[in-house]
């Protein structure tokens, strides 16, 4: 990806109640149907007319590739920066509303913890994450458990 650029964060930069925005993204009825046939192949991610028949009322976004976008556009927002390591696990991942083709989605990700870890290079924080539509509408959230190298002088 071109257009990410990964600052120079460690843990020393993520305080608890740090919330990083991102600029929205609008999702496209292409862009729905091609993800669910890659991997999420359900009717009401892949057809239009059962998608119509079904709960929803017509075609949907799968919820893994909504949490994708909410994390891509955090990324590219510059929320995790190269002292990343990973994550461990997600939590209390929860759809609320259905993120549907012309929406316009926005991510935020809130730092509730940060601790040293017990490995005197790395911190682990915790961090809500949310995805709205532009009516300001929860659509999603998690949490995560996200590692981060510490700076070479606090280790």
């Amino acid at each position: 990806m071109s257009d990410l650029h990964f600052p120079d964060l460690h843990f020393e930069d993520y305080t608890v109640g740090l919330v990083f925005r991102a600029p929205g993204v609008t999702v496209t009825e292409a862009e729905i149907i091609d993800f669910a046939f890659r991997y999420d192949p359900q009717p009401i991610h892949t057809d239009k007319v059962a998608a119509e028949k079904s709960i929803y009322g017509g075609l949907i976004s799968s919820g893994m590739l909504t949490m994708g976008l909410g994390l891509r556009m955090l990324l590219q927002a510059g929320f995790m920066g190269r002292a990343s390591a990973g994550s461990p696990g997600l939590d209390e991942i929860r759809f609320h509303k259905p993120a549907r083709p012309g929406d316009t989605l926005y991510a935020s990700a809130e730092v509730t913890d940060a601790r040293p870890s017990s490995k005197p290079e790395r911190g682990v924080l915790r961090v809500a994450f949310r995805v709205e539509n532009q009516r300001g509408e929860l659509v999603t959230n998690w949490a995560a458990t996200q590692i981060v190298m510490r700076r070479e002088e606090t280790k």
